[in-house]
């Protein structure tokens, strides 16, 4: 053997860039990337909050203050809470926010309860035709609302629950998406563990109360959020089977202030923020569990 065929031989293979890298490494930004990263989270940041901040501030101010000064001062010179207090002069707050905390309550258990049972039965149960089940729940979220809105309409008349807050209730009692949700949670349940607990002699009742339930409760957390959210801020529907404004939620009462103080955007703005920030409090109490659902999928032990 030659020296220039034994140097070939006992030269070290070439290392793979990629293997030797730490995943640590991979994952590390450059300088570059990292500011980049974080204008563009502060670009969004604003994009999102500044509205928020602007309509807040100009709840805020009086009426000797310019709301329209460019570039907008979000600091009022001499904050006044008389814009709110006016709200309350002019709509029953109390009465409206009462109905619209009474229409979300009882979507939420329903949702929570028809969504969880739904989401079991389609993620774990097997049965003919569940594919047509599912292509069904699908095709609901691809119609508008508004495609619907005649026919509930006419439903809830006949059934005599027109200008009632049953009739605001009935048709968000259960939203599809909230069933597909579930169901993507509990098909992450193993059927090995569903199985051992059928042969231990566990009925349907306690498979959903020992298994299915405690990995899910992630996912209702996140059901129940948007369950109430949706009822809360609803308008369109409560607008069309609403007309005694004694039975009014919320978000409707507040269209008063747009007719009769359209003059006065700091009014509007203070009713906006009365019917928001409910919302935003709520979100921050369950922020913890709406993250957690969003990322739990393990079984617990």
């Amino acid at each position: 053997m030659t020296a220039t065929q034994t140097s070939r031989t006992l030269k070290p293979p070439r290392e793979n860039p990629y293997r030797t890298r730490g995943s640590a490494d991979i994952m590390k930004p450059s300088l570059g990337g990292l500011i980049g990263k974080y204008a563009l989270l502060l670009g969004v940041l604003a994009l999102m909050v500044f509205p928020f901040l602007w309509q807040m501030s100009t709840s805020l101010k009086g009426a000797s203050e310019n709301i329209y000064d460019f570039p907008p001062s979000l600091i009022p010179a001499a904050p006044t809470l008389d814009n709110y207090a006016e709200v309350f002069r002019t709509i029953p707050v109390v009465d409206y926010a009462w109905h619209s905390l009474l229409v979300g309550i009882g979507t939420v258990i329903t949702n929570v309860l028809f969504a969880t049972l739904g989401g079991y039965a389609l993620g774990t149960m097997k049965f003919r035709f569940k594919w047509v089940v599912l292509a069904i729940f699908f095709s609901t979220l691809l119609i508008p609302a508004e495609v619907t809105l005649t026919s509930q309409y006419l439903t809830v008349k006949s059934l005599g629950l027109a200008n009632t807050l049953w009739g605001v209730f009935l048709p968000g009692a259960i939203g599809a998406i909230n069933v597909l949700l579930m169901t993507a949670a509990c098909r992450m349940i193993p059927a090995d563990t569903l199985d051992a607990a059928t042969i231990d002699g566990a009925n349907t009742m306690q498979r959903l109360r020992h298994i299915v339930w405690p990995n899910v409760r992630g996912m209702v957390s996140v059901v129940a959020l948007f369950a109430f959210i949706g009822a809360w801020d609803d308008f369109l529907w409560p607008l069309v089977v609403l007309s005694d404004p004694a039975n009014y939620t919320l978000t409707v009462g507040m269209q008063y202030l747009s007719s009769n103080f359209a003059a006065n955007p700091r009014v509007i703005a203070a009713g906006t923020m009365i019917a928001l920030v409910p919302i935003i409090l709520l979100f921050a109490v369950l922020q913890k569990w709406f993250f957690k659902g969003v990322e739990e999928g393990s079984v617990k032990g």
